[in-house]
């Protein structure tokens, strides 16, 4: 957890409704949001405020396209595409938004992020208690990364509490997959041009 904390510390900050977070973030190709649950077709609370980050990160201009990594491991469970709906019910044009159907958890979708998808700088949007470990992990695997947080301490204390309590198993396992393993995704395979195509246009 500390070297989570140590490594993200001048790379994230917190999107605090009512203020001018969005100055704080430097401008980046593209933003890489993390899934978190879809539940009869829709996104769940706290990943419904991921995207609104990242649509309002779009519409400021620090990003120009938008990189979705979900959980597609079964036909009837698809987090990228439901996210990709919601983006466009708010009003992110389709052609901005790009799917990773295999982005299984956060060392795989910065990992497939860089070799994947061909990003080298990019905004990652989580939460805030998962915040430090994406952006560490996203740095770890070679992206240039800077990290934007829902505080869903505000709306969801328990929920939060808990999520927060599986950062320090979870954070063990992403250094040593980082710095000690050098773990590949679970699914690599060919280069993808969709998120070249998306910032082209």
């Amino acid at each position: 957890m500390t070297w989570a904390w140590l490594t993200s510390a001048a790379h994230r900050v917190t999107a605090e409704p009512g203020t001018r977070w969005t100055a704080e973030v430097p401008a980046m190709p593209a933003a890489l949001v993390l899934g978190a649950g879809v539940w009869n077709g829709q996104p769940s609370a706290m990943l419904g405020a991921r995207l609104d980050i990242a649509a309002e990160l779009y519409r400021t201009g620090k990003v120009r396209a938008l990189l979705l990594s979900g959980d597609n491991s079964r036909r009837d469970y698809d987090e990228p595409s439901i996210m990709r709906d919601y983006l466009i019910a708010h009003g992110v044009p389709a052609g901005k938004i790009v799917l990773d159907y295999a982005g299984f958890d956060t060392w795989d979708s910065c990992v497939r992020a860089k070799e994947i998808f061909g990003a080298s700088r990019l905004v990652v949007v989580t939460q805030v208690f998962h915040l430090p470990r994406a952006v560490a992990l996203c740095r770890a695997a070679g992206l240039d990364a800077f990290g934007v947080g829902d505080d869903s301490s505000r709306d969801w204390p328990m929920e939060t509490v808990a999520y927060a309590v599986r950062e320090f198993p979870a954070s063990a396992k992403g250094l040593l997959d980082s710095m000690v393993l050098h773990s590949s995704p679970r699914f690599l395979g060919r280069r993808e041009t969709a998120l070249d195509r998306a910032l082209a246009g």
